[in-house]
């Protein structure tokens, strides 16, 4: 019985043993995120991307403060001869000796292909158009940012779709199968190999080229004969169009891998988390950890619990909760670092008025808005002077955010913490500018209107209701209703410009201001196009000229200088409400070692860290 007794316990020890042994070569994550794709070309989301950085490399890697090589041993300059044609062709020198998780050898074809495939997969709403700006020829004048807009150029006809037969993916005669060949050729020709050398050809100046090239955002390099025997595009010019846009469920590489990052996909449970295991092949050399895990949970008392019993070294802790973590015995929280996001207020100078309820009855009589409301500067900026920016940063985000004074975060190239300065909250001045708009007819009939929100963000939330009482407080005529939409609805009603004044966050996937300023002030900027025509025209005339001058010059400091003079305009405009750029912070074990912060990263960058 004795000898029994020492059995269980001999075993009991080694199965702790065991346990503790493989605590300390995994380390687990627990987040709110849900990983929506493993394919690099599709995947357009943070959450994805923390997870596809773990599998599959860029050819550089910006590292939170410059570019590093990865798959290039080199990082492409005029000083070495390896940007030419002045800033228009890169050579890029292929590492070798790098495998694949499957034992495949990367080359210059893999490259190649990936950027390629990249291009020509241009799911709708997705990151191809980070690549095909500087790839593609401009149009009149103007970036492409997708392969469709030259395929419908080439073929003469207005959208995409006219090119095939209804329903289908075959082209309706030869005239249009030649143009959608000839959009890929296009592609083509930009790319040279010589040797191990990948060569790129711009038809154009394109500063942020090498950030474009860096992001985990359709620049990661794929296995090309891989790809291929798992159902991907073959590489050839003549049938790109059957695999352009696909579903994600149908597209081949949505749910399996083969990089040639730090480590493989070990397991994908949807929904649930994902686990990586360490690739010992890996060209850098193997992680110090055996496994990494990505769990989603949603609830944060139970995040909290498991970093706190040790079952996770990691957690998502919202701001709110921050106190709550800040003492724990064996827990480092490190915050204060700065994020590549921008939250802004917008107001939408031509709103859709059509069947719309937000804007009341659609006119200036006290129980609606007119159409063209917000493109009343005076309104604009009684709304800046309305905001509580400095009660908002420190009620609902506790001090972990900063009130921008721009488009751009405080970590881009053209940021300046006092040019132009920030709008306070100054009533008599709001009070001022509404007396002034409409010849005084606003603040006499006052108005109504409907802001919105997307469902579950409660800092937007917050700073909708402080807009509502505010505006109440200065004149009960100023009636501001509040209301949410599930995600869904929020981006078709958005898309259908029927949301007078709602609050929309911008994350930048590499730390340039082209990026930053093209979605907020560009007439064709991929938010500010949602305002509407008369925002569209106003930008024409007054604010696009700065953004292309912008990417027509390597010259940093005369980028700097023209984003300068991009804010001060938008700020002597009140082109948004400017809410917050995010501060980011780590809640970790104590024994954690090797985290870093890098902007540009989606998540956690697994190889660095060890117990």
């Amino acid at each position: 019985m004795r000898k029994t007794g020492t059995i269980l316990v001999m075993i009991l020890i080694l199965i702790v043993a065991g346990a503790l042994a493989n605590a300390a070569t995994t380390i687990v994550e627990e987040t709110i995120g849900e990983v929506n794709t493993l394919d690099p070309a599709w995947c357009y989301d943070t959450s994805s991307g923390e997870a596809i950085w773990q599998i599959y490399e860029n050819l550089l890697r910006y590292n939170g403060s410059s570019f590093v090589p990865k798959l290039s041993t080199n990082v492409p300059s005029v000083k070495d001869g390896t940007i030419l044609d002045n800033g228009k062709t890169y050579v890029f020198h292929i590492r070798q000796g790098v495998y694949f998780h499957n034992g495949d050898l990367l080359t210059p074809q893999d490259v190649v292909y990936s950027l390629e495939r990249s291009l020509i997969f241009d799911r709708g709403g997705g990151p191809s158009w980070m690549l095909a700006e500087p790839i593609f020829p401009k149009i009149n004048g103007s970036y492409v940012d997708s392969i469709e807009q030259w395929a419908t150029k080439l073929a003469g006809v207005k959208k995409f779709g006219d090119l095939f037969i209804s329903g289908t993916k075959t082209p309706k005669n030869a005239k249009y199968k030649q143009a959608l060949i000839g959009a890929f050729k296009l592609i083509s020709k930009a790319f040279e190999i010589k040797g191990n050398d990948v060569i790129i050809h711009l038809p154009h100046l394109y500063p942020p080229f090498l950030a474009a090239i860096d992001t985990v955002y359709g620049g990661s390099i794929l296995d090309k004969k891989w790809a291929i025997k798992q159902g991907a595009w073959p590489g050839t010019a003549d049938t790109w169009w059957i695999y352009h846009n696909p579903s994600r469920e149908k597209d081949p590489l949505y749910a399996v891998t083969n990089g040639t990052g730090p480590f493989m996909l070990e397991r994908w449970s949807k929904g649930r988390e994902i686990v990586f295991k360490r690739f010992d092949k890996y060209w850098g050399g193997p992680a110090k950890i055996e496994y990494a895990v990505i769990r989603r949970v949603n609830e944060f008392t139970t995040r909290k619990l498991d970093l706190i019993r040790g079952n996770a070294d990691m957690i998502y802790v919202p701001a709110q909760y921050l106190k709550q973590v800040e003492n724990i015995h064996g827990v480092r929280v490190l915050k204060g670092f700065p994020s590549l996001r921008v939250i802004a207020m917008f107001f939408t100078w031509t709103i859709n008025t059509k069947g719309n309820s937000y804007v009341g009855s659609g006119k200036l009589d006290g129980n609606g808005i007119p159409p063209d409301f917000f493109a009343n500067k005076d309104v604009r900026m009684g709304f800046e002077y309305l905001f509580p920016h400095k009660t908002y940063i420190n009620s609902i985000w506790y001090g972990q955010a900063i009130t921008p004074n721009g488009a751009l975060p405080t970590i881009v190239l053209g940021y300046n913490p006092k040019v132009p300065p920030t709008y306070h909250q100054d009533l008599s001045k709001a009070a001022e500018y509404f007396k002034k708009a409409y010849n005084g007819e606003l603040w006499k009939k006052g108005f109504k209107f409907t802001i919105v929100y997307n469902t579950g963000n409660d800092q937007r939330r917050v700073a909708c209701e402080m807009l509502k009482a505010y505006a109440k407080k200065l004149n009960p005529k100023f009636r501001i209703n509040i209301t949410n939409e599930l995600w869904s609805s929020f981006l078709t009603d958005l898309l259908a410009k029927k949301l007078p004044m709602y609050a929309v966050g911008w994350g930048g996937a590499v730390a340039d201001p082209y990026y930053f300023a093209q979605p907020f002030y560009a007439s064709a900027g991929t938010l500010s196009i949602f305002l509407g025509k008369a925002y569209v025209d106003w930008a024409k005339a007054n604010m696009d000229s700065y953004v292309n001058e912008s990417m027509e010059t390597l010259n940093p400091a005369k980028r700097a200088e023209i984003y300068k003079e991009l804010n001060i305009k938008a700020y002597n405009n009140a082109l948004y409400i400017w809410l917050s750029q995010p501060l980011t912070f780590e809640v970790q074990r104590a024994d954690i070692k090797g985290w870093t912060h890098n902007p540009t990263r989606p998540g956690i960058d697994f190889y660095q860290l060890s117990k």
